[in-house]
């Protein structure tokens, strides 16, 4: 098989392939076999013609399109494979038929994205600044308030006007210019005020009310809605109060921490909490960290990313949302209705986060290849003992599904790039 190489623009190539006649004649042959049991000829048993007399009948063309499909996707990886030290492709290759006639190579052109060249800038002796991880007492104190208000019991108020954490039982209709509007109706809705569930500046005008109340309340929906037809324009909520419900706090005491918990005091408790925090600063300081490093590695490196590699990876997101959405029984298709948006809008929303990722797996990839940085055959047994404890499977039986599904090469992928976000951190000036 002959290759011509041919760099058309930057970051995509055009391959000139050159497949011999004894190699397509397999596929032309295989194409005999699946074309010949479909169509009916005169005095043979269906399927059981020669191939010279379905030629004859049909002409050769009849089994073009059927040997193309099988020779050239074939040829194609074939010399994608003969080409890898100069070329890897990120985009699927557009095909032009050049030459296909009888007793002569098959000739055709492949166009497609090339994987971009990536020079790096500065990325070892970064200075970088790593969140403190200190617990004060007074978020100590916030984490223990949120507990109280928790576990607050709710009393019934007849007579006085509602503050702010008061629960109150509302009915409501929304009208803009007069006439309401899809969503905007509400019967017997629990809402707290100071919670911040409702449209900025609705829970406000509510504070001071009393049960029996009618007042109309004026509210501006945020420009960015996601429901475009209510987005930056003025509605009239008028709200009935029907109930209102105060949270009477317990004490903070020994009995306290007992009810909610399984210590026994509220020293205990509060040192519990404590640990719980100091935890969760850590991984919030280690996942800032690792995005700060990555992010200036990123700045300082060089590079133009083929449009192809971009939609890809936002489709790719929007399928794992797409997903996501299936766990809760939800549709892509009635989310896109709920919110009054396509997937052209989700296409816009995704493609900057998607852009970022891309340059930054780009820009690892490189940095792992100059530091010969890889995942070893224990770091990807390890990986999948992980997930299989998490998911309670046997690591050897899931091993078997990644393999038959071809994950592997992706996980060792990502084991490479943490290592390599883990060598960049090794190498900063962290303060």
């Amino acid at each position: 098989m002959k290759i011509t190489a041919n760099e058309v623009s930057k970051n995509r190539v055009e391959l000139t392939i050159e497949v011999p006649e004894e190699v397509f004649e397999e596929s032309l042959q295989k194409a005999y076999k699946v074309v010949v049991k479909k169509v009916n000829i005169p005095g043979f048993r269906k399927g059981k013609a020669p191939r010279a007399i379905l030629e004859r009948m049909y002409g050769r063309e009849i089994l073009m399109e059927e040997a193309l499909q099988d020779a050239v996707p074939k040829a194609f990886q074939q010399a994608l494979e003969e080409v890898k030290d100069q070329y890897t492709a990120v985009s699927d290759p557009e095909y032009d038929m050049v030459q296909m006639e009888k007793d002569k190579p098959l000739i055709f052109k492949a166009v497609f994205d090339t994987k971009p060249e990536v020079k790096l800038g500065q990325y070892k002796g970064l200075e970088v600044e790593k969140l403190s991880t200190e617990v004060t007492e007074e978020e100590i104190d916030a984490e223990i308030e949120k507990m109280q208000q928790r576990y607050a019991k709710l009393i019934v108020i007849e007579d006085e006007p509602a503050v702010e954490h008061d629960v109150l039982t509302i009915d409501f209709v929304g009208k803009i210019d007069g006439e309401t509007f899809e969503g905007g109706i509400g019967e017997n809705y629990p809402l707290e005020l100071g919670s911040h569930t409702f449209i900025p500046g609705f829970e406000e005008q509510l504070i001071g009310v009393k049960v029996g109340e009618v007042k109309d309340v004026t509210v501006k929906f945020p420009s960015d809605y996601h429901a475009e037809d209510l987005a930056g324009k003025e509605a009239v909520f008028t709200v009935t109060v029907k109930e209102i419900k105060r949270k009477e706090l317990v004490p903070l005491d020994d009995e306290f921490a007992k009810d909610v918990s399984e210590f026994a005091t509220m020293q205990e408790l509060r040192q519990d909490t404590a640990n719980k925090l100091k935890e969760k600063a850590e991984k919030k300081a280690e996942l800032d960290l690792r995005e700060n490093v990555v992010k200036k590695v990123v700045e300082n490196a060089e590079l133009e990313i083929p449009e192809s590699m971009i939609k890809n990876r936002t489709v790719q997101m929007i399928n794992d949302f797409a997903y996501r959405l299936s766990m809760q029984g939800i549709t892509l298709e009635k989310y896109l209705e709920l919110t009054n948006s396509n997937i052209e809008d989700l296409m816009k929303q995704y493609r900057p986060q998607a852009e970022a990722l891309v340059k930054a797996d780009l820009v690892l990839e490189q940095i792992a290849k100059v530091e010969n940085i890889k995942a070893t055959t224990a770091d990807v047994d390890e990986e999948i003992k992980k997930t299989a404890d998490k998911y309670q499977q046997e690591p050897e039986k899931l091993r078997e599904v990644l393999e038959k599904e071809g994950q592997i090469a992706s996980i060792e992928f990502g084991i490479m790039l943490d290592k390599t976000v883990d060598f960049i951190i090794e190498q900063a000036k962290v303060n």
